[in-house]
């Protein structure tokens, strides 16, 4: 499945990518299989996105560059980035668009809604994880990727979260130069924390580095609930004086206060061992069903996690943990938040960076103390006066209209022809059988009436016969068959 996906192209490798992280919806072993794809691909020559530069900057590109290195620094399956400087002097990273990339994924996102519609409709134990509904989410994931002014805008969002941390660098946005398929962003002075000698650089501290980058991630968290949804080492600089600098916003992740709520408490619920309370924030998170055994779900979990206890989770990589946990959930029926997946996602590379760094990383413990922080956020006066705001509106909305439902109940309950009606399943379904069983009992009077006077008639009556049976009798055992036959096909279904 790999390899066929690899052949198929881009869009199929990314598509891959998003099920590599998506272990509630495949089995664990396609999941190892598709973490091995990568989004390197060989950069195209200049001269065939020369295209791009033209139709964006006009026929002359040379008057918005003063040099332009036609060699790409990096290369991915949508886009490809080149270092210029620009006629003004500063020095910029050019992100270009692949000719045609547009085309190619409409094209094959078509084959993919075919491939779901085929699994809703053959395979009904598909429906339970709405494969359209999935590749309708990677479909709103590659528009945002494929339109670089979205990507600006997250840079400017990020650029306002991070104003008051100087340890944290965004790069700025050359919005002049900017558009929907060619990005111009200033040039980091550092190294990507992928390269080997990213942390030998001289008065780099290794530890310091993690620390920064593992604040500025949890304050995206639980903080600005606007988190970077592919932070791996390749979009992580390290900067002079132990600053980290972040790239490529193309995919970032949202979170609501109920789910960053949610996420403190799976927190406090791992380090204690709480697996009840695990199991209810994945039911509150999800899509009401009353199908699920919250138990059997806290039985599941704990038999998942508490072995790796004894590890003091020092070397038990946490979002590996709560990634295969979504599994767990999803044979319950619950289907999750997909900006959750995405955040378990992300701790699994944060934590791969950090047991690089430092070997005893224990990323839980950095999570608690963020955990706490936003649980006493939560009593600041600002925090609290939004809360009782949104409190105020429902009220306000409950206790204008409740007079008015108050007054329909009463009259409909002081209304002489008031019947109170209770429908269950399982009692609909019994009514139905009993109604059955009545017209085959009734029916079976009639056919006995029939053959009880067809006999009478044979004895008594000295008319017609037809094969020695009175005429008038035969006609009663003809009807009485024809009801028995009516009576065994419909099985009083009438």
């Amino acid at each position: 499945m790999r390899l066929a996906f690899e052949e198929l192209g881009p869009t199929f490798v990314k598509f891959g990518q998003l099920l590599a992280t998506r272990p509630d919806l495949i089995p664990p072993i396609y999941t190892e299989e598709f973490k091995k794809f990568h989004d390197q691909v060989t950069p195209l020559k200049y001269s065939e996105i020369e295209s791009v530069l033209k139709s964006h900057f006009g026929s002359n590109p040379e008057k918005i560059f003063s040099s332009f290195n036609r060699e790409a620094l990096a290369a991915g399956s949508i886009a490809q980035v080149h270092l210029a400087q620009l006629t003004s002097g500063e020095r910029v990273v050019v992100k270009i668009q692949r000719p045609g990339i547009e085309k190619i994924i409409s094209e094959d996102l078509g084959v993919l809604y075919i491939l779901a519609e085929l699994l809703d409709k053959y395979v009904p134990e598909a429906k339970l994880f709405n494969p359209s509904a999935v590749v309708d989410e990677f479909a709103r994931t590659l528009d945002l990727e494929t339109n670089f002014v979205i990507e600006a805008n997250n840079i400017r969002r990020f650029q306002e979260n991070f104003s008051k941390e100087p340890s944290i660098k965004i790069p700025d946005v050359y919005g002049a130069y900017s558009g929907k398929r060619v990005l111009v962003l200033e040039e980091l002075e550092g190294i990507p924390l992928s390269h080997k000698n990213a942390l030998d650089q001289e008065g780099i501290n290794p530890e310091a580095v993690l620390r920064v980058g593992l604040r500025c991630y949890l304050k995206m968290v639980f903080t600005d609930g606007l988190f970077h949804g592919d932070l791996h080492a390749g979009n992580m600089f390290v900067l002079p004086n132990n600053r980290v600098g972040l790239i490529d916003f193309g995919v970032i992740g949202r979170l609501n206060r109920k789910t960053q709520s949610a996420i403190a408490n799976m927190f406090v619920a791992l380090a204690s061992e709480d697996y009840d309370r695990f199991a209810y924030e994945y039911v509150d998170l999800a899509p009401y069903t009353e199908l699920v055994d919250v138990d059997l779900l806290a039985r599941d979990l704990r038999d998942m996690i508490a072995p790796y206890y004894g590890l003091t989770l020092k070397h038990v990589n946490v979002g590996k943990l709560l990634m295969d946990s979504t599994a767990v959930a999803s044979r319950y029926g619950l289907q999750l938040p997909p900006e959750l997946i995405m955040f378990f996602k992300s701790i699994v590379s944060i934590e791969g960076m950090g047991h690089v760094i430092m070997k005893d990383f224990n990323f839980l413990a950095y999570g608690l103390e963020f955990a706490a922080e936003l649980v006493q956020s939560k009593a600041e006066p600002a925090r609290v006066l939004r809360d009782l705001s949104s409190v105020g509106r429902d009220l306000n909305s409950l206790v204008s209209t409740l007079p008015r439902q108050i007054k329909q109940i009463l009259r409909r309950l002081s209304s002489p022809d008031f019947v109170l009606k209770a429908q269950i399943r399982e009692i609909e379904g019994l009514r139905i059988s009993l109604k059955n069983a009545a017209n085959t009992l009734f029916l079976g009077f009639i056919i006995s009436s029939f053959i009880i006077s067809g006999s009478l008639l044979h004895i008594w009556d000295k008319g017609p016969t037809i094969w020695g049976v009175s005429a008038i009798a035969t006609l009663h055992y003809g009807i009485a068959m024809v009801l028995g036959i009516l009576a065994f096909v419909k099985k009083g279904t009438w």
